[in-house]
């Protein structure tokens, strides 16, 4: 699976990564491998892991031959984004 930055992204990322110590190779494993992915606004993915004591979000779209990573964040606001079971988004 090929995977695409957008700019945005990547000025999000190297944020984080002063922050929080986000690397790019943790975002790229999260996108192969996330612990949920949920919809959101037009036709945009969240694939998103609980990271610490948070949640780290990655919006994208699939594309012909991969994944564009639209933006980036973590957020402590846990209970408003993660979906249980009986309410997960199927995507």
């Amino acid at each position: 699976m090929k995977i695409v930055w957008t700019k945005h992204a990547e000025e999000r990322q190297r944020e984080w990564e002063r922050k929080n110590g986000i690397t790019r190779s943790e975002i790229e494993d999260l996108l192969k491998s996330p612990q949920q992915v949920v919809s959101g606004d037009m036709d945009v993915l969240v694939a998103q892991s609980k990271r610490e004591k948070g949640l780290l979000r990655v919006a994208y779209k699939d594309i012909e031959y991969g994944k564009k990573i639209l933006t980036i964040y973590w957020t402590t606001k846990t209970e408003k984004y993660w979906k249980e079971k009986d309410n997960e988004d199927k995507v």
